[in-house]
């Protein structure tokens, strides 16, 4: 009997098997998708985590990847869509170790080389811009035996097949590239991919083992610590500058007119038609107002549905520029794309983007911390959208729109920035142990400005001092640039020696010996109590005075020409006055700049006047970083200008100043006689005696703006003058008494 029942379990148990053997082989292939993203994870792939799928009454915020229209179904066969699937996924498991060779950026550095472009081949005014961004950079290299990144001159922004701007042949040509190598340490962007109607993310050829920078790129897709997710923009985004973000003040409160608003096209059927036609749920006409018109395409009308006529009615009595600039948050749903061009608008006006785009990779996602300038929804949840902005705080809603104009002007503001943006991510990449923080990213100037191969300690950075909690090294290197003879030893040089190496802040003095003549003899300089060190200046350039000498051990730098004429006292009060603003350019002589609207350029004055925007470096006090920032930042073709001229370093210091802090430099107390010094010199070799010193600094500000793309100077009104001064009380009591004597 017991042997019955054990043969009658074991049957079951195998008819069982049976049936779960031959049911689950029916339904293996439907599991295919999901067995590749197990194998993502064993490869290091952390994207973000995957909605489950809802059926019923939350059908229409159905996760983007499992939205498939009508049309994609009668249009596309299982064939089609499995070819379309392996193009976009051909190289994925790609990652710097393994499809990046980095012996190729040991030898010179990380540069970048441009294809030369091929006779005949159109190109985008945007992708113009993007090779016009790098070949301007310090980055670019006409080499390609000293490149470690290539770049196409073949235009691969636009792939949509109905797009003008669609490059054909595309496959080919790549293929035919002497230097493509399967696409090893190439970069290929791109902004629009796939077209009608399913939009994928194929890009029509194969690229390799080409990293990408992309727009509207999914996490699905994305290669992490590989790929670079970049902003979608428009033919109209500056080369370079751009204009500042919208926030001129901080109102406290931080609210505006309306809580949430968006302006924008409803799609009636097709991928993305499911959230932008879920918006009026929302919409309430006060505060929350999200505006959608049918009206777009040639057949619209076809597909219009009841609400289209109203939906028209009520897009068209409202500004998209005035509700943008009233508004705290700004709704970003997806389109056909995951990216939008709306996403950049809110930064810019510094209105908290609100982001409806399931699975989208967000912009340089490796570096910027989103949740600090950003809310991240889920096109699921659109109905709790209203009640969670609702719920931030004013403090955080504060610090948020704040984040938005610090990480528009750092990275977004023009093509160049997205560039070179995402050249030095990928530069932090090849770079490894010496890469930028993430707060160095994430805090001005942003990481543009700080450059890792200078420090990795953000201590070493004037910027972060005060987020530290520390303060620069209260001693000073004097650095003098002599270009005459010493012939004299009532020479000016000699007694500007004297009076600045009597300070007490001073540890030594350098002189950069630029003058054709011989060095003088050692017994030629004056004995001073601290040490004095005389470089003989290689090159005899007007850079080489802002070379990074491996000599200056101190924080600060006090430039002077030999003609300067500074006593002791205001040497010490200046040093003070730059101790708390580290940052900053501080000195005595002033100038300013103008626009001439009758000329339409930008002038240059030394008139005193009311107001300021330059300090020369003549006699200033900076930080040492400054020296590393000018000779590594700025291209070769400012400096050579420069060097040819022997002329308008000072003015060229102080727009990379000005540039990277936003601010204007700080002058302090002046004695009377030190302009009429400067214009009565005798010395041949002085620049002011040569009549065209002046014409030359006009022309450099225009250059200088130029490559900047904008005016980064920035006027000021305020001197900094020592407590008592011209106080009636005694001389006595005042710390800086000698300065009034003067």
């Amino acid at each position: 009997m017991q042997a019955r029942k054990r043969y009658l379990i074991l049957l079951s148990a195998g008819a069982c098997l049976i049936l779960l053997l031959y049911f689950g082989g029916v339904q293996a292939p439907l599991s295919r998708s999901n067995n590749r993203r197990d194998d993502r994870s064993l490869h290091g792939y952390h994207g973000r985590p995957q909605w489950p799928h809802f059926s019923g009454s939350l059908q229409p915020f159905s996760p983007w990847d499992q939205m498939e229209t009508e049309e994609y179904n009668i249009n596309r066969s299982p064939r089609q869509k499995r070819d379309v699937i392996s193009g976009v996924y051909k190289g994925k498991r790609c990652r710097m170790d393994s499809c990046f060779d980095f012996s190729l950026c040991k030898t010179n550095g990380f540069k970048v080389y441009v294809y030369p472009q091929q006779k005949g081949e159109k190109m985008s005014e945007s992708y113009r811009n993007i090779l016009s961004s790098i070949e301007a950079s310090r980055l670019y290299t006409s080499d390609p035996g000293q490149a470690c990144l290539f770049v196409l001159s073949l235009d691969t922004l636009d792939r949509d097949i109905l797009s003008p701007q669609y490059v054909h042949n595309l496959r080919t040509k790549v293929q035919n590239l002497h230097l493509w190598n399967n696409g090893k340490n190439h970069l290929i962007f791109n902004l629009y991919s796939g077209t009608w109607p399913d939009y994928t993310e194929d890009l029509g050829f194969d690229f390799g083992q080409a990293m990408l920078a992309k727009a509207s790129i999914s996490t699905e897709n994305f290669r992490p610590n590989f790929d670079v997710s970049i902003p979608l923009f428009g033919k109209e985004h500056p080369r370079t500058g751009g204009e500042r973000g919208y926030l001129k003040y901080n109102s406290i409160p931080p609210y505006r007119k309306y809580m949430l608003v968006f302006k924008g096209k409803r799609y009636l059927t097709g991928i993305g038609s499911d959230t932008r036609n879920a918006l009026y749920h929302v919409h309430n006409s006060e505060d929350v107002v999200l505006l959608t018109t049918c009206k777009h395409g040639k057949d619209w009308q076809k597909h219009k549905d009841a609400r289209c006529d109203r939906d028209n009615a009520e897009y068209d009595k409202h500004d998209y520029r005035e509700m943008l600039h009233n508004s705290t948050f700004c709704l970003v749903p997806r389109g056909r794309r995951l990216g939008s061009f709306r996403f950049l608008e809110a930064l810019q006006a510094a209105c908290v983007p609100v982001i409806l785009s399931n699975g989208w990779e967000m912009p340089f996602s490796e570096i910027i911390r989103w949740n600090t300038a950003a809310v991240i929804g889920d096109e699921r949840l659109l109905l709790q959208i209203p009640s969670t902005v609702r719920s931030i705080h004013q403090d955080n809603i504060l610090s948020l729109r704040q984040q938005t104009q610090f990480l528009w002007e750092a990275y977004f503001s023009s093509v160049e920035r997205i560039v070179l943006t995402t050249l030095e991510i990928i530069h932090d990449r090849v770079l490894q142990h010496a890469a930028r923080s993430n707060l160095m990213w994430n805090s001005l100037p942003g990481g543009l400005y700080s450059l890792p191969q200078y420090s990795s300690y953000l201590g070493d950075f004037p910027f972060h001092y005060a987020k530290l909690g520390i303060k620069p090294r209260p001693k000073f290197t004097a650095v003098i640039h002599a270009v005459t003879p010493l012939v004299s030893q009532s020479q000016p040089i000699l007694k500007l020696l004297v009076a600045v190496a009597k300070s007490q802040y001073c540890v030594q003095v350098i002189v950069l010996w630029n003058c054709d003549k011989p060095l003088p003899a050692k017994h030629r300089w004056p004995a001073t109590s601290v040490p004095v060190l005389v470089i003989d200046g290689e090159s005899k350039v007007m850079s080489s005075r802002f070379l990074p000498y491996d000599t200056i051990s101190t924080d600060a730098v006090l430039s002077l020409d030999e003609d300067t004429v500074l006593s002791t006292t205001e040497v010490d009060f200046a040093f003070t006055v730059w101790q708390s603003f580290p940052e900053r350019i501080v000195g005595y002589p002033a100038r300013s700049h103008f626009w001439d609207s009758n000329k339409e350029r930008w002038g240059y004055t030394s008139k005193w006047t009311n107001d300021y925007s330059m300090v020369l470096t003549g006699a200033a006090i900076y930080h040492r970083y400054y020296h590393y920032l000018y000779t590594s930042y700025l291209p070769a073709s400012l400096r050579g200008l420069v060097d040819q001229l022997s002329n308008c370093e000072d003015i060229l210091m102080n727009f990379l100043v000005s540039a990277v802090t936003k601010l204007p430099p700080i002058k302090v107390t002046q004695k009377k006689q030190y302009k009429e010094t400067m214009m009565v010199q005798t010395s041949r070799a002085s620049r002011w005696a040569d009549p065209d010193h002046f014409a030359q600094r006009q022309s450099c500000m225009n250059k200088f703006a130029s490559w900047f793309g904008s005016m980064p100077l920035v006027h000021s009104n305020m001197r900094l003058d020592p407590v008592l001064f011209k106080d009636q009380v005694s001389i006595l009591r005042k710390k800086y008494k000698d300065i009034e004597r003067l």
